[in-house]
């Protein structure tokens, strides 16, 4: 896990744009074909967080193979939405090529460098979408995944300072809204699965653990909560998000 990139009032500020104006999913075909190149991507960036090599460099090779088909469909014919960005061809390279980078951090067995260089893959992406005017399930994911980072990098170092329990409680704030709108946005499919409506109740739940533990100024209780909410969130992105 790496520090990210966007102060929580940004964070919050994108999540209720997304709320106002924007729609909960895309339904054109380059995102569809991006959407599904994705799930083997989440794959190696959940196998690269992990011990073992061998299945890193297969999960990334899946994943590999399945970005080779978006580049060679659609690097010189882009279909709409993407028909005006100039820079869609140079994203499509900028992911190949990080790709690539993290290939060989995980020949060398370097997982913790190859998981960070993934990483910048999902920030691509999320930009490609963005300049695009198009929102997808998975950027529900990535607004509560930043400000999920915030507070866990941050949480223990706030709540030794003055005022840091409210601070913290702030940001707790912030991440049970987030942690709401991913079941609200999620698409339909997605809501009737038995599976996600379980996980996704579960990443809401170490959210309201860390709340309450807040609210009742329990220092203690508040770094236990914290440290259950990511476990939560990677089961819920490795499979849905």
């Amino acid at each position: 896990m790496r520090r990210i990139r966007f102060p929580t009032a940004t964070v919050f500020s994108l999540a209720c744009l997304y709320a106002s104006v924007l729609p909960a999913a895309a339904s054109d075909a380059v995102t569809d074909r991006l959407q599904e190149a994705y799930a083997p991507y989440r794959a190696a960036l959940f196998k690269t967080n992990g011990n073992s090599q061998a299945d890193a460099q297969a999960a990334l090779e899946q994943a590999q193979a399945a970005w080779s088909k978006i580049q060679a469909q659609f690097s010189s014919q882009v279909p709409a939405p993407y028909d005006r960005d100039a820079g869609f061809a140079a994203t499509l390279a900028e992911v190949a090529k990080i790709y690539g980078k993290a290939m060989a951090e995980v020949k060398a067995n370097q997982l913790t460098d190859a998981h960070n260089t993934l990483e910048d893959a999902r920030d691509a992406l999320a930009a490609l979408r963005s300049r695009n005017h198009v929102v997808v399930f998975s950027d529900h994911m990535n607004a509560y995944h930043a400000e999920m980072e915030h507070v866990l990098i941050d949480g223990s170092k706030l709540l030794d300072q003055p005022q840091g329990m409210q601070k913290l409680t702030a940001q707790a704030g912030v991440l049970q809204y987030l942690a709401q709108r991913l079941v609200s946005e999620a698409p339909a499919n997605l809501k009737s699965n038995d599976e996600f409506k379980e996980t996704s109740a579960a990443v809401i739940q170490s959210v309201k653990a860390l709340t309450a533990a807040l609210f009742a100024q329990d220092a203690a209780a508040a770094k236990a909560a914290m440290g259950n909410i990511k476990k939560p969130y990677s089961k819920l992105f490795a499979k849905f998000g």
